[in-house]
């Protein structure tokens, strides 16, 4: 099974219910024919149902079936881990309820519960998700690794149990792990009927001895496990890696927009695609952008091309590739809108709707002192637009002012994904992941300059500062940020109070603001929603904390009043030497 320029495999798989009636294994393949083979991968499963069970074997099938459709059905843009998780913790959820609503409810073992090992190849990783007793292997010349382990607690040589299964309860513990993947590396899947009966030389031999026939191979290993005394069913999935996915150059997703030609310089007045051209709104050394109309349909439009001193760029094409591929995967009223005229284009550019308004640096000039609730509104829309792109396994990492629009009716939109990390693709080679900041440095987080990859609360630390703009004018740790080289020097980052510069902002939202722009990931909020939550609402604890010292309250009074006290008191000393 091969596709040139990508990740390939041969494989060979066999079933049997061996001295059983009823085969209670189910084991499925995927290799998908289009761009997901780059985005989401290979697929392999293998399922074996409990000999307790007379239901066992739709648990298995639902388990495997269930997998290999709706894996490929998870965003493009989600992580392997993701997409995986969220696939087998459903259909866990699943399985348990049905043996809770039928006559097994009582009886667990004798439910909807089977063992599920899922691998997954992507690019050039490996990654391993297991549940139960099923095995995953890797496959040496003379021996097996084994890369999973056994979830079964033994009380003698014929009675054990399941400690971890599908189905078994409403929550699910999956062992993960990646591992790197190249051409000839072998992998064999087994249920118990197989690997309780063949230690691993032979099982090692049996697939060397069968050379490039896999399907003999998994079959032989069926054939001699029964023949050594096996009473249970027998599967087995032997997977040979040919070759690995190649440069993203090469990669499928891309190659339909690499092949188009760069369009000229534009003028107002020319056609480009059928678009009139109105008028340049931006150009600088990485891009020129152009209002324009569709003259199709009258509507206005954004042309994003690439400046002439980036076309030669391959990291700088490859990101503007991947601005596309993002912008068709949003859809939030706070984020701009791909504009898709139903026609191909014969020219590289990006084609968005056009949103109306100023950006964010301008309407902070035009409103340098806010309402708090103006800015509450703001801040808010702004957050909707970031979780579109979380939600996704996005991290917009440029948010700045001058990538937020805002219309004449306080409407925002989040433009500009040029510097967006999305997980998928970073699994895949195919987006550029250099360390340090990806964005403007007075608006990235402290982590991102440490060479740390950008992540949900690195977008929060940017819209923290955001905010604590919006209501000062100034930025909560100055120009500190970008000067940050080591792990030591976050400590010298020293938060100003925003009531040092608005007295009307009441402390909880000031330690909301505080919180957000934390030096320290971690210690940020675990979900922009509960930023904007504590923005609206002061904590529980509120009103048993003391007020604010002095000193921030009203350092001019403060400094005033120490110094009247220092000079009564040298007043008083020279009152007391002269007498």
């Amino acid at each position: 099974m091969t596709t040139a320029n990508a990740l390939s495999i041969s494989a060979g798989q066999h079933s049997a219910a061996g001295k059983k009636p009823v085969n209670q294994d189910f084991h499925g393949l995927l290799i998908p024919d289009n761009h997901q083979l780059l985005t989401k991968g290979i697929a392999v499963a293998i399922a074996d149902g409990v000999s307790s069970s007379n239901v066992s074997q739709i648990a298995s099938e639902s388990a495997v079936a269930g997998f290999l459709s709706d894996y490929f059905s998870t965003p493009d843009s989600w992580s392997v881990k993701q997409s995986v998780q969220r696939v087998l913790r459903a259909t866990n959820a699943w399985l348990y309820a049905q043996t809770r609503q039928s006559q097994y409810r009582y009886d667990r073992d004798r439910g909807y519960v089977c063992t599920l090992s899922v691998m997954v190849l992507k690019s050039a990783t490996a990654h391993i998700f297991h549940v139960g007793d099923a095995r995953i292997y890797r496959v040496h010349s003379r021996q097996l690794e084994l890369l999973t382990n056994d979830h079964r607690l033994s009380f003698s040589p014929e009675d054990s149990c399941l400690t971890r299964a599908m189905g078994l309860g409403d929550r699910l513990d999956i062992d993960y792990q990646t591992l790197p993947i190249q051409p000839g590396d072998t992998f064999l899947l087994t249920t118990d009927g197989i690997h309780e009966h063949l230690d691993d030389r032979t099982m090692a031999a049996i697939i060397r001895e069968a050379g490039n026939d896999l399907d003999a191979a998994a079959r032989r290993l069926s054939a001699t496990a029964l023949a050594q005394g096996s009473s249970d069913n027998l599967t087995a999935q032997v997977i040979r890696i040919d070759s690995v996915a190649e440069e993203p150059e090469s990669n499928e997703l891309f190659q339909h927009l690499a092949g188009l030609p760069f369009a000229p310089e534009l003028q107002a007045g020319q056609s480009l695609d059928g678009y009139r051209i109105l008028r340049q709104i931006h150009a600088s050394s990485r891009s020129h952008v152009y209002l324009a109309e569709d003259e199709a349909s009258g509507q206005a439009v954004v042309l994003k091309l690439p400046s002439m001193e980036q076309r030669h760029d391959p990291v700088y094409l490859e990101q503007f590739f991947t601005e596309q591929w993002i912008a068709r995967r949003l859809n939030n009223p706070h984020v701009v809108r791909p504009f898709a005229p139903g026609r191909k284009p014969g020219f590289l550019y990006l084609a968005t709707e056009f949103a109306d308004g100023c950006t964010l640096r301008q309407w902070m000039l035009d409103n340098p002192a806010p309402e708090l609730e103006t800015v509450r509104k703001l801040v808010e829309q702004i957050a909707r637009g970031l979780r579109a792109f979380h939600r996704l396994e996005m991290v917009h990492q440029d948010l700045k002012p001058e990538n937020v629009l805002v219309d004449a009716h306080g409407t925002v939109t989040l433009i500009d994904f040029g510097a967006t990390r999305v997980a998928g693709l970073q699994e895949s080679d195919i987006a550029d992941d250099q360390p340090g900041p990806r964005g403007a440095a007075l608006y990235s987080a402290p982590e991102t300059f440490l060479g740390e990859p950008g992540r949900p609360e690195s977008d929060q630390f940017s819209l923290g500062v955001i905010t604590y703009q919006l209501l000062t004018g100034r930025l909560p740790y100055g120009a500190e940020v970008p000067k940050l080289h080591g792990p030591g020097q976050l400590r010298r980052l020293a938060y100003q109070s925003v009531r040092l510069f608005r007295e009307d902002v009441p402390g909880w939202v000031d330690d909301a603001i505080e919180k957000a722009v934390h030096p320290l990931a971690h210690k940020r909020y675990p979900a922009l929603s509960e930023y904007l939550y504590d923005l609206r609402h002061p904590g529980k604890d509120w009103h048993l904390r003391s007020r604010p010292p002095l000193i921030e309250r009203h350092p001019l009074a403060f400094w005033q009043g120490l110094s009247g006290l220092l000079l009564l008191a040298l007043l008083a000393s020279l009152a007391f030497t002269w007498n």
